[in-house]
C-alpha cells in the first residue's frame, strides 16, 4: 500500500531501472470503458506522472459491486448468529468481567477508581448497562458468580457488537489494498470463525473493542493511502485523513497497546512523506502542507480524543472512592473529599496528621494492634484514609538537658532543622519509637523496627527522640525553608539514637497489619522514601484568631490528567507478578496455552484459537519472511523481479501487512510484565489478512471458479476446526473423549476430567452445584528441617464439582481472572479500632496431624481486598512466614485486650523429628502471599541486584 510508488508524482527511477522519458502528454491515457485500468496500464501511467481520472476511482479506492454488498450482509449475518449464539450463557461471572463490569458498576456510582487501561471501552460499557437499568450494586466478586440484577447480556452486547463490526472490515480492507473478491471473503470468514477472537468479543472485556478499532484504523489509513495516490487536499482526502486520526485515539483510548497501531499507521506516513521528498515535483512548500496535515490528523486529533476520554472519565468519577488512595493529596480535592483549611504555623504542642511524600501510601498512622513477632509493640503503618488514629502531637524531648516546655500557656517554639521533638499517638498515648530490632517484613540488617510505645505519665526514653531535618520549603514560602509550615516544608526525622530515617515503601504487612503500608527505620535510606510533610495541623492555643491558613492549590485538568498517566505507566509496569493461565510472546504464535476463563457445572469456557487459521496465519509471515529475504538476494545478484508489476503489488501489500502485524507484536518481547493470549489478538488480525494476502498471490493465476473452489475448501476446514472447539468457546456440554480427542498440544490445559461421560448425562443436571477445590500449597519440608505443612483454601470455589462432592480440580489451577494491581492496594475501609474491641475476625485454625508427615490446615480470608479474589488462587496469610522461618507459631499478645482474635494465632504444632521429608517442588500458578511481599521488599531495598538478574 504505502510502499507503492505514487502514482501521480513518481521520485526518479529507483537504482538499477533504466530511466523512463518524459512524456510529451500532459492527460492521463483514455480509460477503458470498464472505467478502470489494469495493473500493467496504471504501472505505465504511474511511471509518467499520470493518475486515472477521478471518474474511475471509487471513495478509499473501494469499487465494490452490488452483488458483493450483498455477500457481505450474508457474511455479517454469519457473524452476528456466530458472535451471539446463547450470548446470555452462562448467566455467571467470567474471567476478567470481574474487573470491567465492576468498574462499570463505580461509573454509575460515581466513585473514583484507578485502572491500567484508558477509559473509552469501560465508558462504552457502562453506557449500555446504564440505558438497561443497572444500578451498580452487583459487585462482580468471582468467578462463577450468578449475576443478579444486572444487564449482563446488555454489557457483553458492545464486545460482540463490535466483534461481528470487526469481520466487514477485514473484507473491506482487503478489497481497498485491491485484493480480490474471493480473498476478502476468505479473511471476512476466517475472522468470524476464529475461536478466540469470538470467545474474547462474547465477554464482558476489552479486547474485542480493541481489534475493532484496530481494524476500522487501518481501514480508514489503507483508503487515505488510496485517495493520497490520486489527488491530494480534496475533500475526500481529508475525510479519510480525519477519520484515520479519530479512530487511531480510539483504539489507544481503549487500551494502551493502540500505541502499536499508531506505530503501524506512523512508519507507514513517514514512508509517504519520504517519497514525496524525493519527488522533485514536489514543492518544499507543498511538502511541509503534506507534512503539518498529517500531524494534525494524526498526531492532534488523536491526542485531543485520548484526553476528551479521560476529561469524561473525571466528570464522571466525581466522588471519593477506592481509587482515592493512589492519587496525590491535591488531587483527591477534586473527588467530593476535600480538606478544609488548616492553620499553617506549626509549633511544640501541634496536634498534625503526618502524611509521606512519595509513594503516596497516607498517613503516619497506629492502632491498638501490636506487631506478632519482634518487640510486639503497638504497630506503626501508613493507612490511605484520614482516620482519627492518625492524630499525633509534637512535643520537645525531655532528657538530658532539654528543657521541659508547657505549649500551652508559654510563648510558641517553632520547629526548625535540628529540633529534637518526640510525636505522641493522640488516642493510644504512645510514642513513636525505633530500636535495633529488625522489622517483621523488611528484615534486614540495615532496617528497624519502628513502633509506638509507652503509656499514660510515661515521659519516653531516648528512643523515642527524633531529630527535624527541613528537607525544602515552598519557593513561595520563605520561612517554610526555616521552620515547619503545614504543607509547605518536606522534612525527613532521623532517630537520634541510632542514625536512621524513617522510612516507607510499596511493601504491604500481612493480615495481622490490615495489609497497610510498611513503616520501618532505614539507616540506608532513599532521600524520596524519606520525605514527609505536614498535612492538617489543629488550632494551637497560642495562636491568634486571624492565624494564616493553607489548603492544597486545586489542580486543573491538564495536572490530573498528567498525573493519572504516571500512576497508570508506573503500575502497568509492575505487573510483574505470575498468573496461573499467563504465557510470554514466543509460545503466541504457536498458540501453545490458553486461558482458563470459567468452569462451572461441568462445563467450562477456555480462549484457544482456532489451530487451523492460528497456524495458518503464522506460516503466512513465515513465508513471507522467507520469499522476501530471497527476493533481496536476487536482487542483489542483478536479477530484476521488482520489476515485474506483480511483484511490487504484492511485496508492498503483503510488507504494509507484515509490518502491522510485527508492530503489533515484537514490542511484548520488551515487557516484563505480566502477559496473556490475548495479547496477541491485534498482531493476529494482521496475520489473519496476510495469510489472505499470500492466497492472493498464488491462486492469481488461476481461474476464478478453481479460486473460489480453494477458497471454500479452505473456509470449510476453518469451519469444521471451529466446531471442533466450539464447546470450549461457548460453554457447551461435552464429552470427556471428544475434550481428549481435542488436546492436540499436549500444554493445552483445559480440563476435560471437568466434562461428564455421556451427553445424556447433562440432562439430569438442575441446579448448577459450587465446587469446592482442594488448592494447596506446601510449606516446609526442606531437608533436615521442619516437617511439611499444607495450607488448603477454603474460601477457593471452583464452580463445577460433582453432586458427591468428588474433586475435580483443575490441573494447573481453577479459572482467575487477571491481576488487578490497584485491587491489591485498596484497603479493607477497615478503621482501626482506638480502644480495645471484641469484634471477632476470621480466625486461623493450626490443626496437627499426626503420622508421617506434620500437616496444618488453615482458613484463609480472601487476598483482593475489593472482592476481587480469584477463585482459583492459592496464596499463604501471614502465619506462612512464621511456620516458614521455624518460629514458634504461637504468637504473644503483650496488651491483652487490645488485639482482636482474628489477629492472632494460637496453637502449636509438633514436630516430628524423623519424619521423611520429600524435596519441595515448588507449585506453579500466581505468587503466595508472603512471596510476593518478599519480591516487592527485595525490588525496593536491592534494585539494581534485581535489574541484574
Amino acid at each position: 500500500m504505502s510502499g507503492n510508488v505514487r502514482a501521480r508524482r513518481p521520485a526518479s527511477p529507483p537504482p538499477g531501472l533504466p530511466h523512463t522519458a518524459p512524456s510529451s502528454h500532459r492527460y492521463p491515457p483514455v480509460v477503458s470503458r470498464k472505467g478502470h485500468l489494469d495493473a500493467d496500464e496504471r504501472r505505465e501511467a504511474a511511471s509518467k506522472g499520470y493518475a486515472s481520472g477521478r471518474r474511475t476511482h471509487g471513495p478509499g479506492g473501494l469499487q465494490l459491486s452490488s452483488g458483493e454488498w450483498k455477500l457481505l450482509a450474508v457474511v455479517l449475518m454469519v457473524a452476528t448468529c456466530v458472535r451471539l449464539f446463547r450470548i446470555s450463557k452462562p448467566n455467571s461471572v467470567v474471567f476478567d468481567e470481574v474487573h470491567f463490569g465492576k468498574f462499570a458498576g463505580r461509573y454509575i456510582k460515581t466513585r473514583y477508581f484507578v485502572d491500567v487501561h484508558p477509559p473509552l471501552a469501560k465508558l462504552l460499557i457502562t453506557l449500555a448497562a446504564f440505558l438497561f437499568g443497572f444500578d451498580g450494586d452487583f459487585d462482580f466478586k468471582e468467578i462463577g458468580k450468578v449475576f443478579e440484577n444486572t444487564p449482563y447480556v446488555a454489557m457483553r452486547m458492545v464486545p460482540a457488537t463490535l466483534g461481528i463490526a470487526t469481520v466487514p472490515l477485514s473484507y473491506l480492507t482487503l478489497r481497498a489494498l485491491d485484493c480480490r473478491a474471493t480473498t476478502a471473503l476468505l479473511a471476512s470468514l476466517f475472522v468470524t470463525f476464529e475461536n478466540g477472537l469470538v470467545t474474547q468479543s462474547r465477554h464482558i472485556l476489552l479486547d474485542s473493542p480493541l481489534v475493532f478499532f484496530t481494524a476500522l484504523t487501518t481501514f480508514f489509513f489503507v483508503g487515505f493511502a488510496n485517495e493520497d495516490k490520486q489527488e491530494p487536499f480534496t475533500e475526500q482526502w481529508w475525510t479519510w485523513l480525519v477519520l484515520t486520526g479519530l479512530s487511531l485515539g480510539a483504539v489507544v483510548s481503549c487500551k494502551w497497546v493502540g500505541l502499536f497501531t499508531i506505530a503501524t499507521v506512523g512508519v507507514c506516513t513517514v514512508l509517504q512523506l519520504w517519497l514525496l521528498l524525493g519527488d522533485l515535483r514536489v514543492s518544499a512548500r507543498l511538502w511541509m502542507k503534506h507534512f503539518f496535515a498529517r500531524a494534525l490528523c494524526l498526531i492532534v486529533i488523536p491526542l485531543l480524543f485520548y484526553m476528551a476520554m479521560f476529561e469524561l472519565h473525571f466528570l464522571i468519577l466525581g466522588s471519593s472512592g477506592e481509587g482515592d488512595a493512589f492519587m496525590s493529596s491535591e488531587f483527591r480535592q477534586t473527588l467530593g473529599h476535600g480538606m478544609k483549611d488548616t492553620y499553617a504555623d506549626i509549633a511544640l504542642g501541634s496536634e498534625v496528621t503526618i502524611r509521606h511524600l512519595n509513594t503516596q501510601g497516607g498517613y503516619l498512622h497506629s492502632h491498638a494492634h501490636n506487631y506478632p513477632a519482634g518487640s510486639g509493640q503497638q504497630q506503626i503503618t501508613l493507612y490511605p484514609h484520614r482516620d482519627e488514629n492518625n492524630l499525633w502531637r509534637i512535643l520537645n524531648a525531655t532528657v538530658d538537658s532539654y528543657p521541659q516546655y508547657d505549649y500551652e500557656h508559654q510563648p510558641l517554639e517553632y520547629i526548625t532543622t535540628g529540633s529534637r521533638i518526640k510525636l505522641r499517638h493522640i488516642t493510644t498515648d504512645k510514642a513513636l519509637h525505633s530500636h535495633e530490632m529488625r522489622p517483621p517484613v523488611s528484615d534486614v540488617d540495615f532496617q528497624n523496627e519502628v513502633s509506638a510505645y509507652g503509656m499514660a505519665g510515661f515521659v519516653g526514653d531516648l528512643n523515642d527522640d527524633w531529630v527535624v531535618e527541613i528537607e525544602k520549603g515552598d519557593r513561595n514560602d520563605r520561612e517554610s525553608g526555616k521552620r515547619l509550615r503545614t504543607l509547605r516544608t518536606y522534612f525527613k526525622l532521623r532517630h537520634l539514637m541510632t542514625g536512621c530515617y524513617l522510612f516507607s515503601h510499596k511493601v504491604k504487612l500481612p493480615e495481622w497489619g490490615f495489609e497497610q503500608q510498611e513503616v520501618t527505620c532505614n539507616k540506608n535510606a532513599v532521600k524520596a522514601n524519606s520525605l514527609w510533610y505536614i498535612e492538617t495541623a489543629e488550632k494551637h492555643p497560642q495562636l491568634p484568631a486571624n492565624a494564616p491558613k493553607v489548603n492544597y492549590k486545586i489542580p486543573g485538568f491538564l495536572a490530573k490528567f498528567w498525573e493519572l498517566q504516571q500512576v497508570m505507566w508506573t503500575t502497568n509496569a509492575g505487573l510483574t507478578d505470575r498468573h496461573q493461565y499467563d504465557s510470554r510472546p514466543s509460545t503466541w504464535p504457536r498458540l501453545r496455552r490458553g486461558i482458563n476463563f470459567w468452569v462451572k457445572d461441568h462445563r467450562q469456557i477456555y480462549l484457544v484459537g482456532n489451530p487451523f487459521i492460528w497456524w495458518s496465519s503464522t506460516a503466512a509471515v513465515i513465508v513471507y519472511l522467507i520469499v522476501r529475504g530471497f527476493l533481496v538476494l536476487r536482487a542483489k545478484r542483478g536479477y530484476r523481479d521488482f520489476d515485474n508489476t506483480k511483484v511490487v503489488k504484492y511485496d508492498s501489500l503483503c510488507g504494509f501487512l507484515f509490518v502491522g502485524w510485527a508492530l503489533h507484536y515484537l514490542p511484548f518481547f520488551l515487557m516484563g510484565r505480566q502477559l496473556f493470549l490475548h495479547h496477541y489478538f491485534p498482531a493476529l488480525y494482521f496475520a489473519i489478512l496476510l495469510t489472505c494476502a499470500v492466497f492472493d498471490l498464488v491462486t492469481s493465476t488461476l481461474r476464478p471458479r478453481v479460486r473460489l473452489q480453494i477458497g471454500a475448501v479452505l473456509i470449510i476446514i476453518a469451519i469444521l476446526t471451529f466446531s471442533k472447539f466450539s464447546p470450549l468457546t461457548y460453554g457447551d456440554p461435552w464429552t470427556k473423549k471428544k475434550c481428549a480427542s481435542a488436546q492436540w498440544v499436549k500444554t493445552w490445559d483445559f480440563a476435560c476430567q471437568e466434562y461428564l461421560d455421556d451427553y445424556s448425562q447433562y440432562a439430569g443436571l438442575t441446579n448448577p452445584t459450587p465446587n469446592k477445590t482442594t488448592l494447596v500449597a506446601t510449606i516446609g519440608g526442606e531437608p533436615g528441617g521442619r516437617a511439611p505443612i499444607v495450607v488448603e483454601d477454603k474460601l477457593a470455589q471452583v464452580p463445577g464439582n460433582p453432586p458427591d462432592g468428588q474433586s475435580t480440580v483443575l490441573p494447573n489451577g481453577a479459572a482467575e481472572p487477571g491481576r488487578d494491581v490497584f485491587a491489591k492496594d485498596e484497603q479493607k475501609d477497615v478503621k482501626s479500632q482506638p480502644a480495645a474491641t471484641d469484634t471477632p475476625a476470621s480466625e486461623k485454625d493450626i490443626s496437627v496431624v499426626t503420622g508421617e508427615r506434620s500437616t496444618a490446615v488453615m482458613e484463609q480470608k480472601e487476598t483482593n481486598v475489593d472482592g476481587e479474589a480469584a477463585t482459583g488462587g492459592s496464596s499463604t496469610d501471614s502465619a506462612a512466614k512464621v511456620l516458614e522461618t521455624g518460629v514458634d507459631p504461637v504468637i504473644p499478645m503483650p496488651e491483652a485486650g487490645n488485639q482482636r482474635s482474628g489477629h492472632s494465632v494460637e496453637a502449636e504444632t509438633k514436630l516430628a523429628e524423623d519424619a521423611t521429608v520429600e524435596p519441595l517442588r515448588k507449585p506453579e500458578g500466581p505468587l503466595g502471599h508472603e512471596e510476593a511481599i518478599a519480591d516487592q521488599v527485595a525490588h525496593e531495598l536491592y534494585p539494581d541486584a534485581r535489574d541484574d538478574s
